[in-house]
């Protein structure tokens, strides 16, 4: 079901049923949602139920939002979020409930990057996606757009498998921490760098600042955990410290300290700029229509502002359903993040955790510079999900240790 799932997630194909778009993804998760949800109910996780709880009220009101802003659209994009949100992460919660399905879940994306960087170094150099070309040269179905976004550094920038460039390398950066530290003491250093570089260089080639950060912040996280292996108050230290600089921009800078965080989260200072002004009059819509939010209608912003791009997913939850929307989005989000942070596991299971939540410390921060939708945004919450397990991990089976033969050039001996 795993393997089934993230082949959906990287193979970018659409189709209409009448109005309706559908992708490969919601096809698959169309069919296999009902059974996923008759099996959660016979076999519940042992812990974690109140976040899946959580996801599934915030779909509730995602519908009841949708009813109320864009009543014309409910079904569809109602469809659409219960799918693609729920249906990964009912998957994850179902079928990744030990060490070896997690592992097994980073072995298969790590296969997935990899074999789509050939693909990837060609798109950089040419600017044609061969897999989005192929597909849209098949009869009765079609792909992505192709996006057409002007190179960064001599190169084009990749999409390969997704919608825009910032999925692609968004879907690589989440190697960075799964590879070099989730598979400690499994796999040789050697491969777990090789698995570490091609997660990056799968990140760097979409050439999206907001992607990258999350690598960055990884590799910064990992860096701090190598370097004070031994010290137990260095996570308290490293949020004291990042609460500290916080205060002291505030202080100090003439800017907002989200100002000063766009500023260097991104390429250029007019990307910065621009993603300042999105923040502030997003925040604007999110007073003016604090309940059911906006839906899918268009946003209030400055009239030079021609583009409605909101590159900043979590203000696009509560501009789109509103604060409860939210607030029951968020508090499941925080309440994995952290228990399963604070979560008493044996050694053995340290380094998957840690893994695991340095991955979303640092998707959490680039989710405030990017926006993501269809196919990244089920992968990215499939993820979540399929850490969750670590609340209540499953004894690993013991494996029978096989004794070695022992050899005698003397008949055995009767008792």
């Amino acid at each position: 079901m795993v393997l089934l799932y993230l082949a959906a997630v990287a193979l970018p194909v659409r189709y209409h049923i009448g109005s309706i778009q559908m992708t490969g993804l919601r096809t698959f998760l169309a069919l296999v949602f009902i059974p996923l949800l008759v099996l959660y109910c016979r076999n519940r996780p042992a812990k974690g139920m109140s976040i899946d709880l959580l996801f599934m009220l915030f779909v509730c009101w995602g519908a009841v939002a949708f009813s109320q802003t864009s009543p014309n659209h409910m079904l569809e994009n109602g469809g659409a979020l219960m799918l693609e949100l729920l249906g990964g992460f009912l998957i994850a919660r179902l079928f990744v409930r030990t060490a070896e399905d997690f592992h097994e879940v980073i072995k298969a994306t790590l296969i997935i990057v990899t074999l789509s960087l050939p693909l990837a170094i060609f798109e950089s150099l040419t600017g044609q996606p061969p897999l989005i070309a192929a597909i849209n040269a098949m009869p009765g179905v079609n792909s992505v757009a192709s996006v057409s976004i002007p190179p960064r550094l001599g190169l084009e920038r990749v999409q390969a498998l997704f919608a825009h460039p910032i999925h692609y390398g968004l879907f690589g950066s989440t190697l960075t921490a799964l590879v070099f530290v989730g598979t400690a003491g499994r796999w040789s250093l050697p491969l777990r760098a090789a698995g570490l570089s091609a997660g990056v260089f799968a990140s760097f080639l979409a050439l999206s600042s907001g992607a990258f950060l999350s690598v960055l912040l990884q590799l910064f996280l990992i860096l701090w955990a190598l370097n004070l292996p031994r010290w137990r108050y260095r996570w308290l230290a490293l949020a004291a410290l990042a609460i500290a600089a916080y205060i002291a921009v505030d202080l100090i800078s003439n800017r907002t300290p989200v100002r000063v965080f766009f500023s260097y989260a991104t390429f250029s200072a007019h990307n910065a700029y621009w993603r300042g002004i999105i923040f502030e009059w997003g925040m604007v819509n999110v007073w003016q229509n604090p309940i059911f939010g906006i839906g899918l209608n268009d946003w209030v912003r400055p009239d030079f502002m021609l583009s409605g791009s909101m590159d900043n997913f979590w203000l696009v939850l509560a501009v789109r359903y509103g604060l409860p929307g939210f607030a029951l989005f968020a508090l499941a989000y925080l309440s994995g993040l952290f228990r399963v942070a604070f979560a008493p596991l044996p050694p053995e299971l340290q380094a998957m955790r840690r893994a695991w939540v340095i991955c979303f410390a640092g998707l959490t921060f680039t989710l405030c510079t990017v926006h993501i939708w269809t196919s990244i945004f089920s992968y990215v919450f499939f993820l979540f999900g399929a850490g969750l397990w670590l609340l209540a991990p499953v004894p690993e089976p013991a494996r029978p240790k096989r004794e070695a033969p022992r050899f005698t050039r003397f008949p055995a001996v009767p008792a």
